[in-house]
């Protein structure tokens, strides 16, 4: 004999299935590995190719879990030091949908374009961005680099 749903029925299946495909297609995406192909350089031009960003960890292998410091230097297409009005650095892991958990921020001018970033946190291993913002006398541009922890 075949089960017979009435409407009521109907308005809570309907979600709890369309939530559950969601999570199993969420949960897959989230223990694929990254994309074969990514550029993990730390030293690219920037999007509108107004810079060139070069990032370097305090430590190797980069921490998981610790608080640690990285240095962003940032120089003109030809090499010299660029003077830069303000820096900032966001991230997250593209596959999880979430952020860094800290705020990274730019403490110190290093002198000659280095800059020591401040608050660099992974909670985890996988694979992450960071995207540095600049705002300087030759325009405003961003570089973002891909880690894989």
């Amino acid at each position: 004999m075949p089960v017979k749903y009435s409407r009521r029925h109907l308005l809570w299946i309907v979600p709890v299935a369309v939530l559950a495909i969601g999570s199993v297609e969420l949960g897959a995406r989230m223990l694929a590995p990254p994309p074969s192909d990514l550029d993990l350089s730390l030293s690219k031009r920037t999007d509108k190719g107004l810079y060139v960003a070069t990032l370097a960890a305090d430590q190797s292998p980069i921490p998981v879990g610790t608080l640690h410091s990285w240095t962003v230097t940032i120089s003109t297409p030809d090499g010299q030091p660029a003077q830069i009005a303000s820096i900032t650095i966001d991230g997250g892991m593209p596959q999880h949908g979430h952020g860094l958990p800290t705020k990274p921020e730019v403490t110190t001018d290093l002198g000659k374009g280095a800059h020591l970033i401040e608050g660099m946190k992974f909670n985890m291993p996988g694979w992450w961005t960071l995207t540095v913002s600049i705002e300087g006398p030759s325009g405003d541009d961003t570089a973002t680099f891909n880690l894989v922890l």
